[in-house]
């Protein structure tokens, strides 16, 4: 399947997604994670293995930030006060999409359309908006220097457009909400929060490293330390506009193809 399917298919998903969890119970959450299982099994099938563990290592990543933002913390609560089934799952979607999007459009928009609107909401935060949001804005200039130095910022980029769309989106309908203050420390926060994304962005660095261990745990003939040698080789000789399914470790893209 093409880039440009996975940025519009799968963000529109999870659009659905969330709005169908406004209307049901925890047995209907149950539901909606088995299928959102089902939905990111689906997405990963074509994909070479890499890209897979990628997708794997951020949805374990952000389960164990869900778990300790939600749950443990306090940071933000989900409509039942629960980590719905379907939201681990729904990670590992949101970075297909982020990464679709980034092979999608030119590098240099979506990492300045990223760039601005961090920026922007930055500032917003802490001027304008109704609700203050200093926490939030501790976040941005993080995201901003992977936006700058990172070799991975057009994913990074693209990712953060998804995940601001979706938080928008996700509290304006009532799946989830986020805290005034940040608990035990009084900080302002956002409804959400302008640096939600730079959280995402720690997920993506960290499943990025894991990933060519985790094939090659998996029986691969990926040499972790020989990637790590060679990626930024590899990064300078790749081409972008191809399809999703041979994206490599860092959002680049192979030579293989999928139908």
């Amino acid at each position: 399947m093409p880039a440009r399917r996975y940025a519009v298919v799968l963000p529109a998903y999870l659009a659905v997604l969330l709005a169908l969890d406004t209307q049901v119970s925890f047995r209907g959450q149950l539901a909606l994670g088995v299928l959102t299982f089902a939905v990111l099994a689906a997405a990963l099938r074509p994909l070479p293995p890499l890209v897979r563990a990628q997708a794997v290592g951020v949805v374990l990543f952000a389960t164990v930030g869900e778990v300790t933002g939600s749950l443990v913390w306090g940071v933000y609560h989900y409509r039942l006060h629960n980590l719905p089934l379907f939201i681990p799952p729904a990670h590992g979607l949101v970075y297909l999409s982020g990464l679709a999007l980034s092979r999608t459009l030119p590098a240099r928009i979506v990492v300045w359309a990223a760039a601005i609107g961090a920026a922007a909401w930055g500032i917003a935060g802490v001027t304008v908006l109704p609700r203050l949001d200093v926490a939030g804005a501790f976040g941005v200039p993080l995201l901003l220097l992977f936006l700058w130095r990172s070799r991975s910022r057009a994913t990074y980029a693209g990712v953060f457009l998804v995940v601001g769309s979706l938080e928008l989106y996700g509290t304006s309908i009532g799946t989830w909400r986020w805290a005034r203050d940040l608990p035990g420390l009084g900080i302002p926060d956002g409804n959400p929060p302008s640096g939600v994304a730079s959280g995402y962005v720690w997920f993506d660095v960290m499943a990025l490293l894991v990933a060519p261990w985790l094939v090659y745990a998996a029986g691969g003939t990926l040499k972790p330390k020989r990637w790590i040698r060679s990626s930024g080789d590899l990064l300078s000789s790749i081409r972008r506009r191809e399809p999703i399914g041979t994206m490599s470790a860092s959002g680049a893209s192979s030579r293989a193809s999928v139908t």
